[in-house]
């Protein structure tokens, strides 16, 4: 879906520059002919900063047209930020991507998508909410992105493709490379739902810790609001939420995830906090569509009890056993 030919390509990979200074040089250069005779003093008085090494624009050629190559032979498109079909929440953002890569299709500006992510290590209760909440909004028509993480996002993802929407899935590494492995027949449910594997890191790349928290920034601003399941004090998820609170979505916390009568064996003191902050408590996906105005029929299994019992723990380990997914 490219429109613009191999320039941003280009600048989308030149080192060490921020996502902010690629923009600035995408709106300056409309050719590539004019990019690449621009000497290292010319760049730096476009960026109004000394750059402590520069580029040799052969080489980032030679890269490109590798990449190139293996976005053909693997069917990923890229899309620019100087591009029409570059996802216009995207563009808002402070910091948004020069180039993104992405595996099936893109999400319907049209339709509003909600982020939802949480801790790798759930309780159970945690994990039937996300799932429950998920597939409710699926069964109105709202997708949900996450990260594909273990966890919270499998749960969310998976809840949501079962209410018959497409899912999407935002990577921390290529749009190439499923990360954790453990996930690649979920990243082909999402792909085969019509939904889409969205990255700012070209075919190859593989997950790097620094790549996590950058492309929480993403799911937030794709996002009409971002769902904070279950998360402990220092998890990324945190960083999910105030990206969100940063770009103006809004900001919820499941019920699940703030400390029941009783206690927990459960760290959810990061939720905990964002709730004694203010962040509303969302106990069904009902309380979202009704927030956002969109028809719930009188029917419909939106609803999630709050409650939580021994009962419930056993079945819903037991499913997680049967499906093979890790809690």
């Amino acid at each position: 879906m490219n429109e613009r030919g191999p320039k941003d390509l280009l600048i989308a990979l030149l080192p060490g520059l921020t996502p902010v200074e690629r923009i600035s040089l995408l709106r300056v250069f409309d050719r590539e002919e004019d990019f690449i005779v621009q000497s290292k003093r010319d760049i730096e008085e476009i960026l109004k900063r000394e750059l402590k090494k520069f580029w040799n624009v052969d080489e980032i050629r030679a890269k490109a047209q590798s990449i190139e190559t293996v976005c053909r032979a693997r069917s990923i498109e890229r899309v620019s930020w100087r591009d029409a079909a570059y996802p216009p929440l995207l563009r808002e953002m402070y910091d948004p991507p020069s180039v993104i890569f992405y595996r099936g299709q893109l999400p319907n500006p049209e339709k509003s998508l909600l982020g939802m992510v949480g801790t790798r290590r759930p309780s159970p209760e945690a994990s039937a909410q996300a799932y429950s909440i998920a597939c409710g909004l699926g069964q109105a028509g709202v997708s949900v992105v996450s990260g594909l993480a273990l966890g919270i996002d499998a749960m969310s993802h998976r809840g949501n493709l079962s209410g018959g929407v497409p899912g999407y899935a935002v990577l921390g590494s290529g749009a190439d490379e499923i990360y954790p492995s453990t996930n690649r027949h979920l990243a082909k449910m999402i792909l085969d739902s019509g939904g889409a594997l969205i990255s700012e890191y070209p075919p190859g790349t593989r997950p790097y810790k620094g790549n996590f928290p950058a492309r929480n920034r993403i799911i937030s601003a794709l996002s009409r609001g971002v769902l904070i399941v279950e998360a402990p004090k220092k998890s990324g998820a945190l960083i999910t939420a105030a990206f969100a609170l940063e770009q103006g979505r809004d900001l919820w916390v499941a019920s699940s995830g703030v400390r029941q009568q009783g206690g927990t064996l459960y760290d959810k003191s990061g939720t905990e906090k964002l709730a004694c902050d203010g962040a509303e408590i969302i106990y069904s996906a009902r309380d979202i569509l009704e927030k956002w105005d969109i028809d719930v029929a009188d029917n419909d299994d939106t609803a999630v009890v709050s409650s939580w019992d021994a009962s419930k723990e056993t079945l819903v380990s037991s499913l997680a056993n049967y499906l093979e997914i890790e809690l």
